[in-house]
């Protein structure tokens, strides 16, 4: 029989992924076990045995190489079994111990890491419970099986602001919206109309806190200290991504990707989404005559030449908006130097700030 286990870690957001990191992760998962297949094609196997990981089936922040890497041994399988011979793709979940450290390819994660991966819904497997899916999942029958365990209650009970992945709706007894995720029941902006700036930061900057404790880990740090930035609270560039993410789940808001390294603090972040949130009052009648806009088209006519005709105008209109020159726009040659630089260079801005992810 063959056993391939083989498997490099090399985490980063999708821009840092250079052909050379993608080669390294490669190498050893996907072309190793192309090697085995090729070398094997013609011999009497009882097994032709491939370790995956749910990296390739549920996707996990930071992994893009390794999923695809994963995702060709499920296919590889599949591909076998096609060819009338053995093969079996385990689809692992998280190897570790009982205090929380990883094993195996797992070993390699830190802290925060680990628990980006609990955030995702799985569970530790013992070692024994590994052995046992292994002999478990050979005499089932099917190419390609998740061995993992699964957190159902902690999926049923996320929050809007965490992603469920699609491949889990049917075991997160919550309803989950087709896009991934929750929308916030109620949009910021509309939380903060009407209230004091005041009272409009204080809800922002709890909003912003809480969040910062769920990325971190609520062991991690009892509270955010407002005066630290986030790269002394312990943050780096893929924490940086999630907690953009879950702020935009929260706020109802899309906010860059590089939130947390144009506002590095709780304090000046919480500014910012406040400010994006809550307009100016001088904005107060352009809102509501969108809203009077709004509720007059949902009482129109459907007749097709008129929504064609009207969105024509809308699509005219909201290209001369995005071309106008806003307030937020400071000329500095910081911020003139963030809107020209392309997305790669955003990230290794961000990498500068807060350091690279652990290898």
């Amino acid at each position: 029989a063959v056993v391939h286990t083989a498997g490099v870690i090399d985490d980063g957001v999708l821009p840092s992924l250079t052909p050379q990191r993608l080669d390294a992760v490669w190498q050893p998962k996907a072309q190793a076990a192309l090697h085995l297949h090729e070398l094997t094609a013609d011999a009497d196997l009882a097994a032709f045995v491939l370790f995956s990981s749910v990296a390739g089936q549920l996707g996990n922040l930071g992994q893009g190489n390794y999923a695809a890497a994963n995702v060709a041994l499920d296919a590889l399988a599949e591909h076998r079994r096609a060819a009338g011979l053995v093969g079996t793709s385990l689809v692992w979940g998280l190897w570790g111990d009982t205090d929380g450290t990883g094993a195996g390819a797992a070993a390699k994660l830190d802290r925060a890491a680990l628990d980006r991966v609990s955030r995702g819904g799985l569970l530790p497997l013992s070692l024994d419970e590994g052995l046992a899916l292994f002999d478990d999942a050979l005499a089932a029958g099917p190419a390609v099986l998740v061995t993992a365990r699964f957190d159902i209650a902690g999926l049923s009970a996320r929050t809007e602001t965490d992603n469920v992945p699609p491949r889990l709706y049917g075991l997160a007894r919550t309803a989950r919206r087709p896009g991934g995720g929750q929308q916030p029941s109620q949009p910021l902006v509309t939380r903060l109309a009407g209230l004091p700036v005041g009272e409009q930061q204080k809800i922002v900057l709890d909003l912003v806190r809480r969040n910062v404790v769920a990325v971190l880990g609520g062991d991690r740090v009892a509270r955010v200290d407002d005066d630290l930035s986030f790269k002394e609270l312990g943050f780096e560039s893929l924490s940086a991504v999630e907690l953009r993410n879950r702020l935009s789940a929260a706020t109802g808001l899309q906010l860059p990707a590089t939130m947390v390294f144009d506002h590095p603090r709780p304090t000046s972040l919480a500014d910012f989404i406040r400010e994006t949130a809550a307009p100016a009052d001088a904005e107060g009648p352009v809102l509501a005559e969108l809203d009077r806009l709004s509720a007059a088209m949902a009482a129109a006519s459907s007749d097709r030449g008129l929504r064609r005709l009207v969105a024509s105008r809308l699509e005219s209109m909201l290209a001369d908006w995005k071309a106008a020159p806003t307030d937020r726009q400071t000329g500095t040659d910081a911020n003139a130097l963030i809107e020209s630089a392309s997305v790669a260079e955003i990230f290794d801005l961000i990498d500068q700030e807060f350091g690279t992810v652990p290898q």
